[in-house]
């Protein structure tokens, strides 16, 4: 199967990198609604380009980062007040912001553009863009895809909702040959322009219902990834996935589908059989053996379609794919292996912030699970569980501030204990484990009712391991 690659001269748009920015960006009043990391390199990156910027968080000025502190912008803390009035050119909010918070509707209904981070970037960057969506596996697939364009002697950016915000691949003057960005639902929510020659959509479940009307709002959210597309794109689409199917038949989807799949076969498209990963396209077919890949479970084989249509899109052979696949190890708190302990395994998947990342893992495991689960609920539904729950769990083990609701929801389908801490959770999991079960912390929760952070989370979980 020949490889054809993306059409770069087709990738770009406004483009034209930093000093583009500068052009447009000059003399603008801007202001940026947010100010975690992501906030303070947007608000960086519309200083350095000349606009007039005000930076604005809810929280006191004290508790925020010092960088912004000392960058000599307009500083209001604290609260939001007025700012409505204050005439802005751009307004750029940072993805922990709610698109529909107060400020930003009135900011809306005074004629301000309200956009995000990634589509202020993608209006100055210069090349092509592969951009990984989904409720799980995007930061093991957007991480794998840069690894296997860099293996094959390309200049990458990867970054977005992992590592580095997208505005300082701009800032910083780059001219990558592709830039491989993860786009949550946040950055989707006030995207205008922003359009990947390549889109990928992983799987859609339910996630952050607290800040959604409802699943079909957070559904068609994720399918903005697709709405500027046109013929010469891609759109890279899990049909093993309900969800993604379903909505892939409303027209959705406007550049050119390549569907994969872990169940069934396609004509055209990637399936699995077994053994292999098949890639049919224009009559021709690729084999992609799994038995050297060394990340496991279903959920990584469809994370590894994924990577493989997209890349060989971007012109990469078989060849250069496989052997990239094939040393990949996978990254921390994803589905990660910590220890065995007196013959059971002990698994971090920390990252298993939602219910959906639960029921891959529950579906890639053998044997019996202890599963340590809680945290901040999210707003889903945990009785989607129930029938994996009562076959392959046989102690529940129940933390932080869902964990009554979990219980009430699951509490029947197998043993369940209450954990005051994590630390007593992973001691209960100790005692009950015996050899052959597998002792899995996936929270489908939040962690920020115990923890900064799932990779806080994760780490803690991974030290009283090896402490047992």
């Amino acid at each position: 199967m020949t490889a054809k690659g993306i059409d770069m001269g087709a990738a770009v748009k406004d483009g034209g990198g930093i000093e583009r920015a500068r052009e447009i960006l000059s003399g603008k009043k801007a202001l940026v609604v947010g100010l975690a990391a992501t906030g303070v390199s947007s608000a960086r990156f519309l200083k350095k380009c000349g606009a007039a910027v005000t930076a604005t968080d809810s929280k006191p000025e004290g508790e925020l980062p010092l960088e912004i502190r000392e960058m000599g912008v307009t500083l209001k803390a604290g609260g939001h007040e007025g700012l409505d009035k204050a005439g802005f050119d751009l307004a750029v909010v940072s993805p922990g912001v709610p698109y529909d918070l107060e400020i930003l509707n009135k900011l809306r209904a005074n004629g301000t553009e309200v956009i995000s981070d990634i589509e202020l970037a993608y209006r100055f960057m210069d090349c092509p863009i592969l951009a990984i969506a989904g409720t799980n596996g995007k930061t093991t697939t957007t991480t794998l895809l840069g690894k296997v364009l860099e293996d094959a002697g390309k200049d990458v950016f990867v970054g977005g909702n992992i590592g580095t915000p997208a505005v300082e691949y701009v800032e910083n003057g780059k001219n990558a040959d592709f830039c491989v960005l993860e786009i949550s639902s946040f950055h989707l929510e006030t995207t205008k322009r922003f359009n990947p020659r390549v889109g990928v959509l992983l799987n859609i479940t339910e996630d952050h219902l607290d800040r959604y009307r409802d699943f079909d709002h957070y559904a068609e959210t994720k399918f903005r990834l697709f709405e500027n597309q046109g013929g010469t794109d891609s759109a890279v689409l899990n049909f093993n996935d309900p969800v993604i199917a379903a909505w892939a038949k409303k027209g959705l989807a406007k550049g050119k589908t390549v569907p994969f799949t872990v169940s069934g076969t396609l004509d055209d498209g990637l399936f699995f059989n077994g053994s292999r990963i098949v890639y049919r396209r224009s009559g021709e077919e690729e084999l992609y053996p799994v038995e050297g890949f060394r990340l496991k479970g279903l959920h990584n084989i469809e994370n590894i379609m994924a990577v493989i249509a997209a890349a060989r899109l971007a012109g990469i052979e078989k060849e250069r794919i496989l052997k990239t696949l094939n040393g990949f190890e996978g990254l921390s708190h994803r589905m990660e292996f910590v220890r065995e302990k007196d013959g059971a395994a002990y698994i971090d998947d920390s990252k298993g912030t939602n219910i959906g990342a639960l029921v891959m893992a529950l579906k890639g495991l053998n044997g019996p699970v202890v599963l340590i689960a809680g945290g901040r609920d999210k707003g889903g539904d945990y009785s989607v569980l129930g029938s994996l729950v009562k076959e392959k769990v046989k102690l529940l083990v129940l933390i932080g501030e869902a964990r009554f609701k979990i219980k009430e929801a699951l509490g029947e389908l197998a043993e369940t204990v209450m954990a005051a801490s994590l630390e007593e959770a992973v001691n209960i999991s100790h005692r009950s484990a015996r050899p052959g079960d597998t002792v899995l912390l996936c929270p489908a929760c939040s962690s920020f009712d115990m923890f900064k952070s799932y990779k806080e989370r994760g780490d803690r979980f991974k030290a009283l391991v090896r402490a047992l």
